[in-house]
């Protein structure tokens, strides 16, 4: 799995790397209250009170809460993206769930979302 390191962490910097991973489908890695998690960010925006979030599926690392299998929509995290750090890109397959839509609360102002990318299927990494 070949990664990209971000060089900037600023939050703008950080969102400008989550944007580009959304819009291409492109899991990151990132470490997220201390811990390291794999993610596949799939909705970025703003909450109620115009703070960044990014709604991201767990698919590995760490977890405060613990991860559900492979594919469980209880695995569905809403980051607050100034938390973020040490953010990458990873070359890495694209992974999902069903439910995409239940945590919408995490962001009230969508500014791009994965499944509005044409062309592209997100359960075949494409």
């Amino acid at each position: 799995m070949a990664v990209r390191p971000a060089k900037i962490e600023t939050p703008e910097g950080i969102y400008r790397w989550l944007r580009t991973a959304v819009m291409g489908r492109s899991p990151i890695a990132a470490i997220y209250h201390g811990c390291y998690r794999l993610l596949c960010p799939h909705r970025l925006g703003w909450n109620r009170r115009t703070q960044l979030r990014v709604l991201c599926y767990q698919y590995g690392g760490e977890s405060e809460s613990g991860l559900e299998p492979p594919g469980s929509p209880a695995n569905w995290r809403c980051i607050a993206v100034d938390k973020l750090s040490r953010v990458e890109l990873l070359s890495d397959a694209w992974r999902t769930a069903p439910n995409h839509s239940r945590p919408q609360t995490c962001i009230a102002q969508v500014d791009v979302d994965a499944e509005d990318q044409p062309d592209r299927d997100p359960q075949k990494g494409q």
